[in-house]
């Protein structure tokens, strides 16, 4: 299918500029001021754009759709999260591999079989929870197959995802970097976790779950990836960033020279602890918890400066009935939805706060996820021959999100009543309309894994 966009805004982080933008097949085959349709084929379907602004795909680089955990699955299947996402801009997703057969490379294998369904793009990380001889061949074989990058965990022992000797955790680092293979981590300290839980005299509501799991968790283990990280002269990234406490230790391992990519989300952005309190506190619950309103002010200002370099959703669907199932911080499933609502929030933000341009959030949701992961230029630019993954968005629409204007399967959003301004129109993937003036078209099956080059 050929398509021509006319008169749109187009904004990408090399520049904004209005300019017409032809599709053919599923490319982007040109750019230009202005293109007269008589000039093309008689086939092409035209798109006016007045008044829009013209985005490359969304990259939620952190999801978790079909998760299995705790004797059950998440809300959002791989189809339904595709639905979403197309109804938030979103294009591709990188989701998450578990090491859970004695072999990555057959980890890895499983999760592309079961992500078959999805209607749009994706990658993977690949999860590497234990050290084992021959680990070095096991990572050259999935970084062979496609995968960019491994996550570790710095906690959760107790359900083995720990590793705890540093000299392994140092080598699994070595391998990565001399592979090309990014380093992910989520880092919560697990001693000072343990060591609060075993002397804890208070109780188990929502809201003492960010008591069980302080800043200072955060902060010390990302002291101590960094210091493994600087040890070996590469790069880090810090999922979910939480906290000022954090960002502080973000900042010091800088100041030494270390190379630390930091991502957050829209949660520990905008939402803040005082909602575990309410009587529906389980569903605000997630790990790493939910911090104070100083900590949601710290990383925004980090977000303007340009501290964080990626904004993700770590998407995470219970239905609302999970959620609300215990009011004890550990039996509620923790997560929440957000892959849908992450462009219109940040959009919002930066409008409200009069610091934050489109330009700079479509570096921070697209070009500077698919750069960290080895996705550029296919995904995560607007340039003549890569993917035409684009987003019609209207910055002026004004809408409220609630469960009746949101899609996932949870069936409830955390951010109900939240009035923003921006909404996406149009979500093409690879060329094709895959939601249009609100009525999703995706396919199932349609979305291809990505092969990731050098992140």
């Amino acid at each position: 299918m050929d398509v021509l966009i006319k008169n749109g805004l187009l904004v990408d982080t090399e520049w904004t500029r209005h300019s017409d933008i032809f599709i053919s097949g599923s490319k982007i085959s040109r750019i230009a001021p202005s293109i007269d349709p008589s000039e093309l084929p008689a086939s092409t379907t035209v798109v006016y754009a007045d008044g829009l602004c013209v985005l490359p795909g969304i990259i939620d680089a952190h999801t978790h759709y079909h998760l299995v955990s705790r004797g059950t699955v998440t809300a959002d299947s791989f189809e339904e999260g595709s639905r979403l996402a197309a109804y938030g801009g979103v294009t591709t997703v990188v989701d998450f591999a578990d090491d859970r057969r004695p072999l990555l490379i057959d980890s890895f294998h499983d999760r592309r079989k079961e992500m078959a369904p999805m209607a749009i793009d994706y990658a993977l990380h690949q999860g590497v929870y234990r050290y084992r001889e021959g680990i070095r061949k096991e990572l050259e074989s999935i970084r062979r197959a496609g995968i960019g990058a491994i996550k570790i965990f710095t906690t959760y022992k107790d359900v083995g995802y720990l590793i705890d000797d540093r000299d392994e955790l140092k080598s699994i680092f070595r391998d990565a970097r001399d592979l090309g293979l990014m380093v992910c981590v989520h880092a919560e300290d697990d001693k000072i976790i343990t060591e609060i839980a075993a002397s804890w005299k208070g109780g188990y509501t929502p809201a003492d779950h960010a008591r069980l799991r302080p800043a200072e968790a955060e902060a010390a283990a990302i002291r101590y990836v960094g210091g493994i990280a600087g040890e070996l002269d590469m790069p880090v990234y810090i999922v979910h960033l939480s906290s000022r406490a954090g960002l502080e230790a973000v900042r010091e391992l800088r100041g030494h020279g270390v190379k630390v990519i930091a991502e957050t989300t829209p949660h520990y952005l905008f939402l803040d602890s005082s909602l575990l309190d309410r009587p529906d506190g389980p569903l605000y619950v997630m790990t790493p918890p939910l911090r104070s309103r100083d900590d949601n002010k710290a990383l925004q200002e980090a977000l303007i400066n340009g501290e964080i370099q990626v904004v993700a959703t770590d998407h995470c669907s219970f239905t609302y009935e999970q959620k609300l199932e215990s009011n004890d911080c550990r039996r509620i499933y923790p997560g929440i939805p957000g892959t849908e609502e992450m462009l219109p929030l940040l959009h919002t933000f930066g409008i409200s706060s009069g610091a934050l341009t489109l330009q700079q959030i479509v570096n921070l949701v697209s070009t500077g996820p698919a750069k960290c992961f080895g996705l550029y230029p296919e995904k995560g630019s607007l340039l003549e021959g890569t993917d035409a993954d684009i987003v019609l968005f209207d910055p002026a629409a004004s809408w409220t999100i609630s469960r009746e204007t949101t899609h996932s399967a949870s069936g409830y959003t955390a951010y109900e009543g939240t009035e923003v301004t921006g909404k996406v129109l149009m979500t093409y993937l690879r060329g094709r309309l895959v939601m249009g003036d609100g009525i999703y078209l995706g396919m199932k099956g349609d979305g291809r894994f990505l092969r990731a080059r050098k992140c």
